[in-house]
Formats: structure tokens, sequence, C-alpha cells
């Protein structure tokens, strides 16, 4: 399937092509997200994003420009024509479909949402009606084809992506256009697939209003509307809830348990360019009496490395609740909603189904398709600092580095110590010696790992100036143990150190990598 014109996608939505005005005018008022913050303040600032509008109504009761903006597009209150057109283009937002007439003011067609970009760009979001604030409140009942603006899984996905310069990039279910957005700004060329017309428009929509260029639009479900090209880049944040239908069109794939998730991380192998990325949010399914690592493991396509991280698990009554809160069933009546509950949980007892996983999963095409791929596979609830864009990057060039190094290359070579490592000692108070010590990084994964003396005194006197080989001999004279057996024993440690993102190769250090 070809591009597709929007012109005909969704007749009830704005048109964009006067956006440029409509941006000026928006930015003249310092409709932004330092702006909001400025007026707001932190506290109905905070409370906005969970979806509470009383704090910030409290704080839009002037009549500048942007109180009106924020009251019109944010909290979706009529304004009248005075205020309304001290801050827009009035007759043309009314022309294009911005904003209708509403008695003797007007109101917002839709959501527009200051977002800011990673280099401080002011960028817009654009979605359905009360889906902008606060995001993952979700469709509560809506119509099947809402789509939904920036939520917590939509910033995630985007702070994860690797953001290389590359010549195409595919967002694979764009909805408001927040992924291809983020492309646009390091990809030459971005094309954008949607199940759903509506979200086709709106994502034009986001690109015009943020001053981004188009994307190419396709509408198709998953990589059906691309046919067999390939790409440097590709993101989804897919419909992955593992639900019993497919009743909406933004959250349920409408295939059976994990199927969508599976077959999409499958399909897209085939998608990509050598050395490309493919990068995903999932849920997959603990199964009772099967192994979720070696059940996600076995998605991986031949000739990708692979990066799988579990971020959160929830039981089935835990998963259920979430959804059938975020569809608006618990203000149903109550019988209905028992209903709809058992459903979910006959789905999961059907499937044998004992927990949800929730994570990150990021191919890379190494077409090394005769070496042992390598496929990372692990847990890790635990405080992370986005943007991992970097992190993401450099733990790949770090298993290709040691693929390609065995102990005795380890041994010849010189590490530097990561930015921001901090050693801590750990044992009962008043001890003479610790217990153990503990290397912890506080960036990127902020990872923590048990070291003996040795591996900690080797990664503190690691500048680059001496190899491994030279600082572990004078570890060894140090504590009065022969050389060689220490420099036999070492290399696993100092390979688990590289591996984590602890030590990295001096040749390395011309750029930053944590």
């Amino acid at each position: 399937m070809g591009p597709v014109s929007t012109t005909s996608l969704a007749a009830d939505l704005p048109a964009p092509d006067r956006s440029r005005r409509l941006r000026d005018a928006l930015l003249a008022a310092d409709f932004t997200a330092d702006g909001l913050l400025d007026l707001l303040g932190a506290p109905a600032y905070a409370a906005l994003a969970r979806s509470e509008t009383v704090p910030a109504l409290r704080a839009t009761r002037g009549h500048s420009p942007l109180e009106t903006l924020v009251r019109l597009f944010l909290l979706q209150r009529p304004v009248v024509h005075e205020d309304a057109r001290s801050a827009l283009p009035l007759d043309d937002a009314l022309a294009d479909g911005w904003v209708v007439k509403d008695g003797d003011g007007v109101r917002a067609s839709v959501d527009v949402r200051p977002y800011g970009g990673p280099e401080g760009q002011d960028w817009f979001i654009v979605s359905d009606l009360g889906c902008a604030v606060g995001g993952a409140g979700g469709a509560s009942g809506r119509d099947e084809r809402v789509v939904l603006g920036v939520g917590g899984a939509s910033t995630t996905l985007a702070g994860i992506t690797v953001r290389t310069p590359v010549s195409s990039a595919l967002d694979i279910g764009t909805g408001s256009g927040i992924q291809a957005l983020h492309a646009a700004q390091h990809a030459t060329r971005v094309t954008a697939t949607d199940l759903n017309p509506r979200a086709l428009a709106f994502a034009r929509l986001t690109l015009a209003l943020s001053g981004a260029p188009e994307a190419d639009l396709r509408e198709g479900s998953l990589l059906e509307p691309v046919a067999s090209e390939t790409y440097d880049l590709i993101v989804s944040n897919p419909p992955f809830v593992i639900s019993p239908g497919a009743r909406l069109t933004y959250r349920d794939g409408g295939m059976g348990g994990d199927d969508l998730c599976r077959s999409l991380v499958q399909q897209s192998g085939e998608r990509l360019n050598e050395g490309g990325f493919a990068q995903f949010l999932a849920n997959w399914q603990h199964v009772e009496g099967e192994d979720w690592q070696e059940r996600v493991r076995s998605w991986v396509p031949r000739g990708c490395d692979a990066w799988i991280v579990q971020r959160e698990v929830q039981d089935v009554t835990q998963y259920a609740e979430l959804w059938l809160r975020d569809s608006g069933d618990h203000r149903t009546a109550p019988e209905e909603y028992a209903a709809r509950y058992d459903a979910w949980l006959d789905e999961f007892e059907a499937r044998r189904t004992k927990a949800i996983g929730f994570g990150w999963i990021t191919l890379r095409k190494s077409g090394s398709g005769a070496e042992q791929p390598s496929i990372v596979v692990e847990d890790w609830p635990h405080p992370v600092e986005q943007p991992l864009g970097e992190t993401v990057r450099d733990h790949f060039e770090r298993q290709d580095y040691l693929r390609t190094h065995d102990d005795a290359a380890l041994l010849e070579e010189h590490f530097v110590l990561a930015d921001e490592v901090m050693q801590e000692q750990v044992g009962l108070p008043g001890a003479e010696d610790p217990e153990h010590v503990v290397l912890r990084q506080n960036r990127g994964m902020r990872r923590a790992t048990k070291v003996d003396h040795v591996a900690a005194g080797f990664a503190g006197v690691c500048d680059g100036s001496l190899s491994a080989g030279r600082i572990l001999d004078a570890i060894a004279q140090l504590v009065g143990e022969d050389p060689v057996l220490l420099r036999d024993r070492t290399p696993q440690a100092i390979r688990l150190l590289v591996e984590e993102g602890f030590l990295r190769p001096a040749s390395w250090a011309g750029s930053q990598r944590g």
C-alpha cells in the first residue's frame, strides 16, 4: 500500500495548511512546556499531568493569551470571542477547524498539548479531546478509534530510542505522531503507519503544528503498508494490551495473547537495514510451566542481536483491573463490570497465564548469521535515568567488543572507569573490613554490582594509562598474590564490568559512554 492522502482521512479534524500562523501565535503567547510551568506553578502543572484540572482552572482565571490557550486547548473550556481573538488568528482557526463556535464564544475541537523536545524544541501534540492531559487516562468509554496524546509509554519509548542520524525511519502505529516527530529530527525520511485513519490525520497535525517536515503516512496494520521496504530505524508503541477481544484500536491488538508483539518483533528483522535498530514497548505472558525469558528470547529474528528489559510484572488481577479502568468499565453497572472482569480472567486461565510482563525490546540487525547472536534478557524494575538512547547504543557496542576480545586481549586493553561510578562498602557497623564492595552507576541504567577487593581496586585505577595486565601485576605485588593466578581469574570480572558499562576501552574515551 502506498502513501495515503490525509485530506480524506478525517473530515471532522482541523486542516493543517495554515498551521504556521497558529504555531506563531501559540509561541508568542508562551504556550510552551516552560510557559505552562511558569504560569501554573509546579503543583498545578503536576496535577494537570494526572488529568486533575481544578488547580489549573484556579490558576487561569485571568484573560491573558496564555491563560486563554490553557483553558481552550488543555482544559477544554469555552472562551469568549474577545479573549480567543487576542490569543489566536481566530478567523483562520475557525475556518480550519481548530476551534468551533460555542454560543457567544468558541471551544477547541482537538487537544493541543505543548511538548518539549529533547533539544529544547517547542512542539505540540494534537489528539482527541480529553486525551492530551495526562495521556494515560485512556479512552474511558470513548469511540474505539480514539487517538490519545502524550502518555508515559510514549515518552518512555522516545527516551530509549537510539538517535543516531539515519536515512530512513519507520513509526509503526503512530497514533498522534509523537515518535514520528522525534524521528523527523534525525532521519532524512520518516514513514508512519496506523490502522486508524484518524491517527494518521492527527500525526499530520502534530508534525505541521510542531514545524516538522511532513512524513509519509500510510494506512494499514503494523508492517503491512510498507511491503518489503527496509529502514535504518523502526520504532513502535503498538497496541500491546493482552485482552479478550479488540474493543479499542489504540490498545487492543486483536490477536490472541501476546501474539501481536511476537509477530511484530519477528517480522521487523526483515525490515531492518544492516546495523539498524528496531525498538518496541511490549507486553508478554508469564505462562505456567514456561520461563518468560525463554519465551521472549524465542521472538528474536535471525540475524539480529537483542536487548530485552522487563520493567514491570503484574498478576492477572492487577492487569485486568488496570485496563478495565482504562476503558471506563469500572463506571458501568456492577454486574456488567463483573462480567467483563470474568472475561479477562477466563482468557488468562485458558492460556495458563499467571502474570503479564511489560518492558522494552531492542533489536539490532547484526547480519552475523553464522555467529552466536547477542541476546540479553533481563529483569530490571529499578529506577533509570532517561534519555537512554546512548545507553542502548553502547550496550550493543560493548557486546560487539566482548565477542571479539578473548581474555588475553582484555589483559592487553587499556580501560577507563565510566563517569559517575561510586564505590560503596557494605558490612556490619564497626567491622574492621567490609563484607563486600559495591560499584554503583549514577547514570543510565543505574546498575550496581558486587565486586571483590581486587576488582574494586582495579576499577579505581583504570584511567587509560596502563594495560589491564600491568594493573593486575601491580595489584598482585601489593596484596602478595601470584600475578599469574591473578591474571587467570580476573578477566571474568573485567568482562562483567565492561558488559554492564562500568568500564570502557580507552579508545572510546573520545565520546561519552556510560
